[in-house]
């Protein structure tokens, strides 16, 4: 394998990762706006609680995403970032404004108007990064041109991500989001409330295998240079064993094994984006942009795979111990509602 691969395949796992962990926390800020029933008080709590010691922690995978492509894939990183300003201009002041909202709803005073005011920012900038950030899979479609930009590849600000399948992107992108944190709140509840969750959970997952099957078509018909490569082997194989995991959550989920639901949604939403990932080989930029062509110096390349492992000697065992101390406890509705 060479180095220029080994690197494509760390922006891959940040991808990967981001969408597993971050996206369950912008799951959280749908569900919150989604909530109903009779327990709808009890289940935005429960979700504040399950968010709160993680959230900011989570965007490492999105940072380690954005330096591996600034650092390793530099003629890449500025193609996407001047391609995908205005989507993800929105999704950054998402990010923000949900950070914001979030502390200010998690901290202040809970019947105050503040507070009120406080859930509706973290729902609706949680639902807009949901969506912008998985419709920026459109520089993958292959739909931009060649034309005056950096390596001559120039798909302007509006070109595709504005598109059927970009648009089928960010609803995959949102469905994601919101199976991942239904599924990941089963286990962390008991008794009615788990019950809402794992409904919720059901129905997100049939949903997303709804969406990610009409995805296909769709691509043929609006990204056929993404499309051109659905049929590789690895690809079909990749997308058959996604189906499995699929189909085994919802399984986890129909029969109420609850600890099971977690680890099979978070692996379905990994096959997810693994099977994206080897359609777009060995593009960055479908039939446009490989990942050798958009690749740094050789040495840059190796300095930055010497240092990755040093760097999670610290940082994984780090987040291990967080995550680990704070989904040890089950959410139980009577505790919650005090």
């Amino acid at each position: 394998m060479s180095p220029e691969l080994a690197a494509a395949g760390v922006a891959l796992a940040a991808v990967m990762l981001y969408a597993m962990f971050g996206g369950a926390d912008f799951g959280g800020g749908i569900w919150s706006l989604l909530a109903w029933g009779p327990r709808k008080q009890e289940q935005r709590l429960a979700l504040e609680k399950a968010i709160g010691p993680v959230w900011e922690t989570n965007h490492v995978w999105l940072i380690l995403l954005v330096v591996t492509l600034f650092v390793v894939f530099p003629t890449a990183y500025a193609v996407i970032f001047e391609a995908l300003y205005v989507p993800l201009f929105i999704a950054l002041l998402g990010i923000v404004a949900r950070g914001a909202a979030f502390a200010f709803r998690h901290y202040g005073q809970r019947e105050s108007r503040l507070a009120r005011q406080s859930l509706q920012w973290f729902s609706w900038a949680s639902v807009a990064d949901a969506v912008h950030l998985r419709a920026g899979d459109r520089c993958g479609n292959g739909r931009a041109h060649r034309g005056g930009g950096v390596d001559g590849w120039s798909p302007g600000p509006f070109t595709g991500w504005l598109g059927p399948f970009a648009l089928m992107c960010g609803l995959i992108g949102l469905l994601i989001c919101a199976f991942l944190a239904a599924a990941y709140m089963v286990p962390r509840t008991e008794g009615a409330l788990q019950e809402d969750f794992r409904r919720r959970a059901i129905a997100a997952s049939l949903a997303l295998g709804v969406a990610t099957t009409v995805a296909i078509p769709v691509a043929a018909a609006d990204a056929d240079a993404f499309a051109s490569h659905l049929d590789d082997g690895r690809v079909v194989a990749a997308m058959a064993v996604t189906a499995l995991l699929g189909l085994a959550a919802l399984w986890a989920l129909w029969t109420r094994r609850a600890r099971l639901a977690p680890p099979l949604a978070a692996a379905t939403v990994a096959g997810v984006v693994g099977a994206w990932g080897l359609a777009q080989h060995p593009y960055l930029l479908a039939n446009a942009l490989t990942y050798r062509e958009a690749a740094a110096e050789r040495i840059t390349v190796v300095s930055f795979l010497v240092a990755l492992p040093i760097g999670s000697l610290i940082l994984v065992p780090s987040l291990w111990l967080l995550y680990w101390t704070f989904s040890r406890e089950t959410l139980r509705g009577e505790e919650i509602a005090h």
